[in-house]
């Protein structure tokens, strides 16, 4: 027995719940699938903040000029103009669903919030809870969610597939036409009960993948463990477009250490004055960039490689120590007490930080109400690719983004809600496992797991060649169809179903690396180091056409 559902949430972090909020807001029945528990989402871990204009001397202006500026030539203007102005509207949601930020205790400001400046930020803007915004966020929201009753949320269940029209009337391939009487219409999706080990068939009249990003296929990252580009792998399968893959956000400073694992040091501590240094004391930002710490991330973090490179040291050196410790303490709570956990005092002495891959700019293609062009399969977030980024994302947009196309393709779902389900949701089969049986060799996922995302560290990451991303190209191949042949054969777990779409998403990188033939935001690119000058700034679109 399916089951059956107005809209079905694939995600729980702020995109997800906050298209679960606005539809049922409206008695729509709802069902979120979290694939661990509701609160573990790429969303709790953002230590920064949310971007949103409220300050006399700043303007919408400045901000979408400054995003554009860090989206090198590939943003959507229509869509950085229409994000930044609905940030203050945001904002007031999250408040009105209990969000709590941090207030100022300067009465001389005209907004009583205290904001605070990031990279790439002509002005204070940014809205924070301590170092912790994102826990808060979850918080708050969860706690809003929970009091719907027309809100049906499924715990340890990982989505294995989309079910489209053509799935149900037993054909393949193609993407269909963009209309509501598509021929490739989502119907929901294949469900795996990771604690029962069945696979269940949720149906809906609408769906949005809000699964957050993709960055564990690299071997160093600052994202938890759930972040294995399963929507972006799931739309992909059922003809959705991908955009932009090959930009890929390498965040400047994470905690090197033995012992520490994905742990971010959040931009707003070189906002608030922290300076690089290498090992020897020297401080190098102001020979890559004039605004030195406060560069965007694709240049600090290009630079720290840079001098790792030239140095052949392991780390580079964050410097917060001419800053009053009290402040520090206050200001960054967590990551103040993080790193005392390591044996290490901010205030007394720099943090050792490498770069790590951090956010995926690119994504499921998305018109301006988060649709994608399968018709009734939504995206937001990081998922996504609006051409909110461009080549590379403003600091602290992210979870802008996230708060506003969540929002709007729930809205833009009514229109899905108001028609009866289509026919072809009678004839979708129950899951059917074949033959499969549970595997024995389980080592298969781990080898083919360190393998993927050892080479995509090295070949495939913040500096890259024609030669490596052949290279990377050709273990992908090989690889996908190791997995493949796995897949047909084992019953699904989550292990492999993350194993499958960490290789999908690994190969979608690599071919629109290869495909840009330029080095522009966040792809660099040795063979091809400055921007084309021959043509407009476009997207490296993918198609499944086009890869097959």
């Amino acid at each position: 027995m399916a089951t059956t559902s107005d809209a079905l949430v694939i995600g729980s972090g702020l995109a997800a719940l906050s298209y679960a909020l606005e539809a049922s807001k409206n008695g729509r029945d709802v069902v979120v699938i979290t694939k661990r528990g509701i609160q573990e989402a790429n969303t709790h871990y953002a230590q920064g903040g949310i971007a949103a204009v409220l300050r006399q001397e700043d303007s919408f202006e400045s901000h979408i000029e400054d995003t554009l500026k860090a989206g090198a030539g590939l943003c959507r203007r229509s869509v950085v103009e229409s994000v930044v102005k609905e940030g203050p509207a945001v904002i007031q949601r999250l408040i009105e669903h209990g969000v709590q930020f941090d207030k100022s205790d300067d009465p001389e400001r005209e907004v009583e919030f205290d904001l605070a400046r990031e990279g790439g930020h002509s002005h204070r803007r940014v809205f924070h809870a301590g170092d912790m915004t994102g826990a808060e966020l979850m918080r708050g929201l969860i706690a809003s969610l929970l009091a719907r009753k027309n809100v049906r949320i499924y715990e340890e269940h990982c989505a294995v597939d989309l079910i489209t029209v053509r799935k149900a009337e037993g054909r393949q391939g193609g993407t269909g036409r963009h209309t509501l009487d598509g021929a490739n219409r989502v119907l929901g999706a294949y469900i795996l009960d990771t604690k029962s080990g069945k696979v269940e068939t949720f149906l809906a009249k609408a769906v949005v993948l809000a699964t957050g990003g993709a960055s564990k296929v690299y071997l160093y990252t600052t994202n938890p463990d759930v972040a294995t580009g399963d929507g972006i792998a799931m739309g992909w399968r059922v003809g959705a477009e991908v955009a932009n893959m090959e930009f890929i956000q390498f965040h400047p400073t994470a905690l090197y250490h033995p012992r520490a694992k994905s742990f971010l040091i959040s931009e707003a501590l070189r906002g608030e004055g922290g300076i690089l240094r290498r090992q020897d004391g020297t401080r190098f930002m102001e020979i890559y960039h004039p605004l030195r710490e406060l560069a965007p991330r694709d240049i600090v973090a290009r630079a720290i490689d840079s001098e790792l490179k030239r140095t052949g040291d392991d780390f580079v050196l964050l410097d917060m120590t001419h800053l009053e410790a009290g402040f520090l303490a206050r200001r960054f709570p967590n990551i103040h007490a993080t790193c005392l956990s390591f044996g290490i005092d901010l205030t007394k002495e720099p943090i050792p930080v490498v770069p790590a891959a951090h956010y995926v700019c690119g994504g499921i293609r998305s018109d301006e109400h988060g649709e994608s062009t399968v018709p009734g399969l939504f995206v937001a977030g990081e998922v996504s690719c609006t051409g909110l980024h461009g080549a590379n994302r403003l600091a602290s947009n992210s979870l802008l983004e996230a708060a506003v196309f969540g929002h709007r393709a729930a809205v833009a779902s009514e229109r899905y809600f108001e028609l009866p389900a289509p026919e072809a949701t009678a004839n979708v089969p129950a899951w059917d496992p074949g033959r499969a049986v549970p595997s024995d060799e389980l080592v298969v996922i781990s080898q083919c797991w360190d393998e993927i995302r050892r080479f995509m560290w090295n070949y495939v990451g913040i500096v890259r060649s024609d030669r490596r991303l052949t290279r990377a190209a050709r273990r992908i191949d090989t690889i996908k169809e190791e997995i493949r042949e796995f897949y047909w054969n084992a019953t699904v777990t989550r292990d492999l179903l993350e194993l499958r779409n960490i290789a999908t998403v690994a190969e979608l990188i690599v071919a629109s690396a290869l495909k840009r033939r330029e080095s522009r935001g966040l792809h660099f690119n040795l063979d091809c180091p400055e921007l084309a000058s021959n043509e407009a700034p476009r997207d490296t679109i993918l198609r499944r056409t086009s890869l097959t």
